[in-house]
């Protein structure tokens, strides 16, 4: 798409682009992960990857073996 399109337009897409991006709200790394810190420390008493799945309820869990005679 951009090898069709000449200088200019490619200079005005950009700036369109940046323009929208100046809009977004920007917080600190510092305020963001303490943010993130804090919902993980909730969530992860619900995390099936830290808590584990219980077999009865494992969906992925084989329900037959494999035999070779």
């Amino acid at each position: 798409m951009a090898r069709d399109m000449s200088d200019k337009d490619i200079l005005k897409m950009e700036l369109d682009q940046l323009k929208k991006e100046l809009k977004n709200e920007r917080t600190p790394v510092s305020t963001s992960a303490k943010e993130i810190v804090e919902w993980v420390d909730e969530q992860y008493a619900e995390d099936p990857l830290i808590k584990g799945v219980p077999e009865d309820t494992n969906p992925y869990k084989e329900k037959g073996g494999c035999i070779i005679t």
